[in-house]
Protein backbone atom coordinates (compact mmCIF):
# COMPACT_ATOMS: atom_id res chain seq x y z
CA UNK A 1 0.00 0.00 0.00
CA UNK A 2 3.09 2.72 0.85
CA UNK A 3 4.52 2.07 -2.33
CA UNK A 4 1.45 2.62 -4.31
CA UNK A 5 1.07 6.01 -2.26
CA UNK A 6 4.61 6.39 -3.16
CA UNK A 7 4.00 6.16 -6.59
CA UNK A 8 0.90 8.30 -7.02
CA UNK A 9 2.79 10.75 -5.01
CA UNK A 10 5.76 10.27 -7.54
CA UNK A 11 3.40 10.71 -10.63
CA UNK A 12 1.55 13.61 -8.91
CA UNK A 13 5.21 15.77 -8.47
CA UNK A 14 6.43 14.58 -11.98
CA UNK A 15 2.85 15.64 -13.47
CA UNK A 16 3.39 19.17 -11.45
CA UNK A 17 6.75 19.42 -12.86
CA UNK A 18 5.53 19.01 -16.26
CA UNK A 19 2.29 21.43 -15.85
CA UNK A 20 5.07 24.25 -14.73
CA UNK A 21 7.22 24.10 -17.61
CA UNK A 22 6.38 27.81 -19.33
CA UNK A 23 6.17 29.48 -16.24
CA UNK A 24 9.97 28.16 -15.54
CA UNK A 25 11.20 28.91 -19.21
CA UNK A 26 9.59 32.16 -18.95
CA UNK A 27 11.69 33.00 -15.92
CA UNK A 28 14.74 31.70 -17.11
CA UNK A 29 14.73 33.41 -20.36
CA UNK A 30 14.14 36.25 -18.72
CA UNK A 31 10.93 37.93 -21.05
CA UNK A 32 7.26 36.42 -22.11
CA UNK A 33 7.22 35.66 -26.09
CA UNK A 34 4.18 36.98 -27.07
CA UNK A 35 2.17 36.86 -30.40
CA UNK A 36 0.17 40.21 -31.69
CA UNK A 37 -0.44 40.74 -34.99
CA UNK A 38 1.43 42.80 -37.70
CA UNK A 39 -0.01 46.41 -37.04
CA UNK A 40 -3.45 46.73 -35.41
CA UNK A 41 -3.51 50.36 -34.45
CA UNK A 42 -5.38 50.19 -30.88
CA UNK A 43 -5.03 46.40 -31.05
CA UNK A 44 -1.27 45.31 -31.13
CA UNK A 45 1.10 47.71 -33.41
CA UNK A 46 4.22 49.45 -33.60
CA UNK A 47 4.87 53.00 -33.64
CA UNK A 48 7.61 55.00 -35.47
CA UNK A 49 10.05 54.11 -32.56
CA UNK A 50 9.12 50.04 -33.02
CA UNK A 51 7.61 50.52 -29.46
CA UNK A 52 4.67 48.42 -29.31
CA UNK A 53 1.32 49.39 -28.08
CA UNK A 54 -2.27 48.45 -28.10
CA UNK A 55 -5.35 46.62 -25.76
CA UNK A 56 -3.29 43.32 -26.95
CA UNK A 57 -0.25 43.99 -25.98
CA UNK A 58 -1.16 45.60 -22.43
CA UNK A 59 -2.12 42.25 -21.38
CA UNK A 60 0.92 40.53 -22.36
CA UNK A 61 2.63 43.36 -20.33
CA UNK A 62 0.30 42.54 -17.71
CA UNK A 63 1.47 39.27 -17.58
CA UNK A 64 5.24 40.19 -17.51
CA UNK A 65 4.38 42.40 -14.36
CA UNK A 66 2.83 40.17 -12.89
CA UNK A 67 5.51 37.38 -13.02
CA UNK A 68 8.88 40.11 -13.69
CA UNK A 69 7.51 43.59 -11.91
CA UNK A 70 8.43 44.86 -15.40
CA UNK A 71 6.10 45.15 -18.12
CA UNK A 72 9.07 45.83 -20.52
CA UNK A 73 9.70 42.38 -20.10
CA UNK A 74 8.51 41.00 -23.33
CA UNK A 75 9.08 40.13 -26.74
CA UNK A 76 6.70 40.67 -29.38
CA UNK A 77 6.35 38.96 -32.36
CA UNK A 78 4.61 40.34 -35.06
CA UNK A 79 2.32 37.42 -36.81
CA UNK A 80 0.07 36.83 -39.71
CA UNK A 81 -3.89 35.37 -39.26
CA UNK A 82 -1.89 32.26 -41.08
CA UNK A 83 1.12 31.86 -38.80
CA UNK A 84 -0.42 32.89 -35.53
CA UNK A 85 -1.47 29.14 -34.36
CA UNK A 86 1.85 27.42 -35.93
CA UNK A 87 3.84 29.33 -33.89
CA UNK A 88 2.11 28.74 -30.63
CA UNK A 89 2.02 25.27 -31.52
CA UNK A 90 5.72 25.39 -32.39
CA UNK A 91 6.85 27.00 -28.84
CA UNK A 92 8.01 29.93 -30.35
CA UNK A 93 5.78 32.14 -28.37
CA UNK A 94 4.26 31.65 -24.90
CA UNK A 95 1.03 33.29 -25.65
CA UNK A 96 -1.19 34.50 -28.42
CA UNK A 97 -2.61 38.12 -27.69
CA UNK A 98 -4.06 38.62 -31.26
CA UNK A 99 -7.24 39.61 -32.20
CA UNK A 100 -8.46 35.93 -32.13
CA UNK A 101 -11.72 34.72 -31.78
CA UNK A 102 -12.71 31.76 -29.45
CA UNK A 103 -14.30 28.82 -31.67
CA UNK A 104 -15.01 25.37 -30.80
CA UNK A 105 -12.34 24.06 -33.03
CA UNK A 106 -9.80 26.19 -32.10
CA UNK A 107 -10.52 25.15 -28.48
CA UNK A 108 -10.39 21.33 -29.01
CA UNK A 109 -8.98 20.53 -32.48
CA UNK A 110 -5.98 22.55 -32.44
CA UNK A 111 -4.98 22.50 -29.13
CA UNK A 112 -5.09 25.92 -27.30
CA UNK A 113 -7.01 27.17 -24.54
CA UNK A 114 -8.64 30.69 -24.49
CA UNK A 115 -7.38 32.38 -21.36
CA UNK A 116 -10.92 35.20 -21.20
CA UNK A 117 -12.76 37.31 -24.20
CA UNK A 118 -10.24 40.55 -23.85
CA UNK A 119 -12.63 41.97 -26.36
CA UNK A 120 -16.50 40.93 -27.25
CA UNK A 121 -16.46 41.85 -31.20
CA UNK A 122 -18.32 40.99 -34.25
CA UNK A 123 -17.68 40.84 -38.20
CA UNK A 124 -18.69 43.83 -40.32
CA UNK A 125 -18.49 45.53 -43.60
CA UNK A 126 -16.74 48.82 -44.85
CA UNK A 127 -17.78 50.17 -47.99
CA UNK A 128 -17.35 53.22 -50.03
CA UNK A 129 -19.82 56.20 -49.41
CA UNK A 130 -19.80 56.43 -52.65
CA UNK A 131 -22.02 53.50 -53.61
CA UNK A 132 -24.55 54.61 -51.44
CA UNK A 133 -25.18 51.72 -49.67
CA UNK A 134 -27.12 51.63 -46.26
CA UNK A 135 -27.43 48.04 -45.57
CA UNK A 136 -25.12 44.70 -45.92
CA UNK A 137 -28.27 42.70 -47.74
CA UNK A 138 -27.54 45.07 -50.43
CA UNK A 139 -23.84 43.30 -51.24
CA UNK A 140 -25.79 40.78 -53.36
CA UNK A 141 -23.00 40.06 -56.08
CA UNK A 142 -20.67 42.07 -54.60
CA UNK A 143 -16.55 41.73 -54.79
CA UNK A 144 -15.49 41.60 -50.99
CA UNK A 145 -11.64 41.24 -49.67
CA UNK A 146 -11.09 38.95 -46.58
CA UNK A 147 -7.42 38.08 -45.12
CA UNK A 148 -6.40 34.14 -45.23
CA UNK A 149 -6.84 32.18 -41.61
CA UNK A 150 -9.50 33.76 -40.17
CA UNK A 151 -13.10 33.02 -40.00
CA UNK A 152 -14.53 35.84 -42.02
CA UNK A 153 -14.93 33.78 -45.35
CA UNK A 154 -17.29 31.20 -43.76
CA UNK A 155 -19.12 34.01 -41.79
CA UNK A 156 -19.58 36.05 -45.29
CA UNK A 157 -20.70 32.36 -47.05
CA UNK A 158 -23.50 32.20 -44.21
CA UNK A 159 -24.56 35.67 -44.43
CA UNK A 160 -25.70 35.40 -47.53
CA UNK A 161 -27.23 32.18 -47.78
CA UNK A 162 -28.94 32.74 -44.41
CA UNK A 163 -30.14 35.95 -46.31
CA UNK A 164 -30.73 33.88 -49.78
CA UNK A 165 -28.15 36.89 -51.57
CA UNK A 166 -25.89 36.08 -54.30
CA UNK A 167 -22.55 35.42 -52.88
CA UNK A 168 -20.04 37.64 -54.85
CA UNK A 169 -16.53 37.00 -55.59
CA UNK A 170 -14.24 36.57 -52.33
CA UNK A 171 -10.76 37.28 -52.61
CA UNK A 172 -8.08 36.69 -50.14
CA UNK A 173 -4.67 38.04 -48.81
CA UNK A 174 -2.15 36.87 -46.89
CA UNK A 175 -1.88 39.80 -44.64
CA UNK A 176 -3.95 42.81 -42.97
CA UNK A 177 -1.63 45.32 -45.22
CA UNK A 178 -2.29 43.56 -48.40
CA UNK A 179 -6.11 43.49 -48.41
CA UNK A 180 -5.90 46.95 -47.28
CA UNK A 181 -4.18 47.65 -49.93
CA UNK A 182 -6.67 45.69 -52.12
CA UNK A 183 -9.23 47.16 -51.09
CA UNK A 184 -8.40 50.97 -51.80
CA UNK A 185 -7.14 50.50 -55.06
CA UNK A 186 -10.65 49.06 -55.88
CA UNK A 187 -9.88 45.31 -56.73
CA UNK A 188 -12.82 44.92 -53.74
CA UNK A 189 -15.94 46.64 -52.76
CA UNK A 190 -16.33 45.54 -50.12
CA UNK A 191 -13.65 45.42 -46.88
CA UNK A 192 -14.79 42.46 -44.00
CA UNK A 193 -13.58 41.81 -40.96
CA UNK A 194 -13.94 42.56 -37.20
CA UNK A 195 -16.04 45.98 -36.31
CA UNK A 196 -13.09 46.73 -34.87
CA UNK A 197 -10.79 45.96 -37.27
CA UNK A 198 -12.65 47.96 -39.58
CA UNK A 199 -12.61 50.91 -37.21
CA UNK A 200 -8.49 50.38 -37.31
CA UNK A 201 -8.28 49.78 -40.70
CA UNK A 202 -10.25 52.97 -41.59
CA UNK A 203 -7.61 55.08 -40.11
CA UNK A 204 -4.85 53.71 -42.68
CA UNK A 205 -7.29 54.93 -45.52
CA UNK A 206 -6.08 57.92 -47.61
CA UNK A 207 -9.61 59.51 -46.85
CA UNK A 208 -11.05 57.84 -44.12
CA UNK A 209 -13.90 60.14 -44.05
CA UNK A 210 -15.22 58.53 -47.65
CA UNK A 211 -15.80 55.10 -46.18
CA UNK A 212 -18.14 53.94 -43.47
CA UNK A 213 -18.91 50.84 -41.90
CA UNK A 214 -22.27 49.28 -42.43
CA UNK A 215 -24.80 48.90 -39.60
CA UNK A 216 -24.91 44.64 -38.97
CA UNK A 217 -22.81 42.48 -37.05
CA UNK A 218 -22.92 39.33 -38.54
CA UNK A 219 -21.31 37.25 -36.26
CA UNK A 220 -20.11 36.71 -32.72
CA UNK A 221 -16.03 36.97 -32.51
CA UNK A 222 -15.11 36.95 -29.19
CA UNK A 223 -11.48 37.89 -29.07
CA UNK A 224 -8.95 36.67 -26.57
CA UNK A 225 -5.41 35.27 -25.67
CA UNK A 226 -4.56 31.97 -26.41
CA UNK A 227 -2.06 29.34 -25.17
CA UNK A 228 -0.86 25.55 -25.97
CA UNK A 229 -3.15 22.63 -24.15
CA UNK A 230 -1.04 21.04 -21.89
CA UNK A 231 -0.06 23.56 -19.11
CA UNK A 232 -2.18 23.96 -16.47
CA UNK A 233 -0.45 26.09 -14.28
CA UNK A 234 0.62 28.64 -17.37
CA UNK A 235 -3.08 28.23 -18.51
CA UNK A 236 -4.21 29.67 -15.05
CA UNK A 237 -1.39 32.40 -14.91
CA UNK A 238 -2.83 33.63 -18.37
CA UNK A 239 -6.54 33.30 -17.27
CA UNK A 240 -6.56 35.14 -14.02
CA UNK A 241 -4.13 37.59 -15.14
CA UNK A 242 -7.38 39.00 -17.10
CA UNK A 243 -9.90 38.38 -13.99
CA UNK A 244 -7.46 40.70 -12.16
CA UNK A 245 -7.64 43.17 -14.67
CA UNK A 246 -11.30 42.89 -14.47
CA UNK A 247 -11.72 42.87 -10.51
CA UNK A 248 -9.39 45.25 -10.13
CA UNK A 249 -11.90 47.95 -12.68
CA UNK A 250 -15.08 47.03 -10.98
CA UNK A 251 -13.31 47.60 -7.15
CA UNK A 252 -12.26 50.83 -8.30
CA UNK A 253 -8.54 49.74 -7.88
CA UNK A 254 -6.38 51.82 -10.89
CA UNK A 255 -3.09 52.63 -11.38
CA UNK A 256 -2.96 55.64 -9.46
CA UNK A 257 -4.57 54.57 -6.21
CA UNK A 258 -3.15 51.08 -6.04
CA UNK A 259 -0.51 51.55 -2.81
CA UNK A 260 -3.18 53.42 -1.28
CA UNK A 261 -5.47 50.64 -1.80
CA UNK A 262 -3.28 48.35 -0.46
CA UNK A 263 -4.86 49.75 2.63
CA UNK A 264 -8.20 49.13 2.28
CA UNK A 265 -10.51 47.25 4.78
CA UNK A 266 -12.43 45.67 1.66
CA UNK A 267 -12.37 41.74 1.76
CA UNK A 268 -12.60 41.72 -2.27
CA UNK A 269 -9.63 44.37 -2.53
CA UNK A 270 -7.66 43.25 0.06
CA UNK A 271 -7.59 39.23 -1.54
CA UNK A 272 -7.04 41.05 -5.16
CA UNK A 273 -4.09 42.69 -3.79
CA UNK A 274 -2.48 40.22 -1.27
CA UNK A 275 -2.62 41.64 1.85
CA UNK A 276 -5.20 38.55 2.97
CA UNK A 277 -4.86 35.09 1.73
CA UNK A 278 -2.01 33.71 -0.79
CA UNK A 279 -3.93 33.67 -4.08
CA UNK A 280 -0.82 34.42 -5.99
CA UNK A 281 0.85 30.91 -5.00
CA UNK A 282 -1.93 28.82 -7.14
CA UNK A 283 -0.39 30.50 -10.03
CA UNK A 284 3.21 29.66 -9.33
CA UNK A 285 3.49 34.18 -8.15
CA UNK A 286 3.49 35.84 -4.52
CA UNK A 287 0.90 37.29 -3.16
CA UNK A 288 1.20 40.67 -4.58
CA UNK A 289 1.03 39.35 -8.02
CA UNK A 290 -2.11 41.71 -8.69
CA UNK A 291 -1.14 44.88 -7.38
CA UNK A 292 2.20 44.78 -9.57
CA UNK A 293 -0.03 44.16 -12.89
CA UNK A 294 -2.39 47.03 -11.84
CA UNK A 295 0.71 49.50 -10.87
CA UNK A 296 2.41 48.54 -14.75
CA UNK A 297 -0.58 48.72 -17.27
CA UNK A 298 -4.14 50.01 -14.92
CA UNK A 299 -6.85 47.73 -14.93
CA UNK A 300 -9.08 46.54 -17.87
CA UNK A 301 -10.83 50.22 -18.22
CA UNK A 302 -8.02 52.23 -18.03
CA UNK A 303 -6.41 50.26 -20.77
CA UNK A 304 -9.32 50.33 -23.07
CA UNK A 305 -9.81 53.42 -22.91
CA UNK A 306 -6.04 54.02 -23.36
CA UNK A 307 -6.06 52.59 -26.28
CA UNK A 308 -9.47 52.13 -28.14
CA UNK A 309 -12.40 54.54 -25.98
CA UNK A 310 -13.88 57.24 -27.06
CA UNK A 311 -10.75 59.86 -26.39
CA UNK A 312 -9.07 57.87 -28.78
CA UNK A 313 -8.45 57.64 -32.90
CA UNK A 314 -10.35 54.59 -33.03
CA UNK A 315 -13.36 55.99 -30.64
CA UNK A 316 -15.28 52.66 -29.98
CA UNK A 317 -17.72 52.88 -27.55
CA UNK A 318 -17.17 50.41 -24.43
CA UNK A 319 -20.82 48.35 -25.02
CA UNK A 320 -20.40 44.61 -24.39
CA UNK A 321 -17.56 45.53 -22.85
CA UNK A 322 -18.61 47.17 -19.91
CA UNK A 323 -18.62 45.61 -17.07
CA UNK A 324 -21.79 43.36 -16.36
CA UNK A 325 -23.06 46.04 -13.54
CA UNK A 326 -22.18 48.99 -16.13
CA UNK A 327 -24.42 47.02 -19.01
CA UNK A 328 -21.67 45.18 -20.59
CA UNK A 329 -20.55 41.47 -20.24
CA UNK A 330 -17.19 41.47 -18.68
CA UNK A 331 -17.00 39.66 -15.68
CA UNK A 332 -13.95 38.80 -13.81
CA UNK A 333 -14.07 35.54 -11.18
CA UNK A 334 -13.74 36.02 -8.02
CA UNK A 335 -10.53 35.96 -5.95
CA UNK A 336 -11.31 33.38 -2.87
Amino acid sequence: MKRILFAAVGLLSLAGAVNAATLDEVKARGSVNCGVSQGLPGFSSPNDKNEWGGLDVDFCRAIAAAIFNDPAKVKFSPLSAKDRFTALTSGAIDVLSRNTTWTMSRDTTLGFNFAGVIYYDGQGFLVRKALGLKSAKELQGASICVQTGTSNELNVSDFFRSNNMKNGEVIAFGTIDETVKAYESGRCDVFTADRSQLAAVRLKLTNAADHVILPETISKEPLGPLVRHGDDQWFDLVKWVYFALLNAEELGVTQKNVDEQVNSQNPDVKRLLGTDGKYGEGIGLTADWAVRIIKATGNYGEIYDRNVGPATPLGIERGLNNLWNKGGIQYGMPVR
